[in-house]
């Protein structure tokens, strides 16, 4: 049985953080955190790791991918 994901959106709400506060700690814009969310763009490596970082939550459980993935 493999890893069980959750949405990059699922994760912050899970940190209790909206969208503002979690760009503001990502280091991004709430517009670029939105288009992530969205499936409209896909964060690198590097910004994944950051995102789980701030969301405390495993990377390796995040789906970064697009919603059609």
């Amino acid at each position: 049985m493999g890893n069980i994901r959750i949405s990059m959106k699922a994760a912050r709400v899970n940190a209790n953080m909206t969208q503002k506060e979690a760009a503001k700690k990502i280091g991004i814009s709430r517009v670029t955190l939105q288009n992530y969310e969205s499936g409209k763009t896909i964060p690198t490596w590097e910004m994944a790791a950051k995102i789980a970082e701030v969301y405390n939550f495993p990377m390796e459980n995040i789906y970064f991918g697009k919603k059609d993935d």
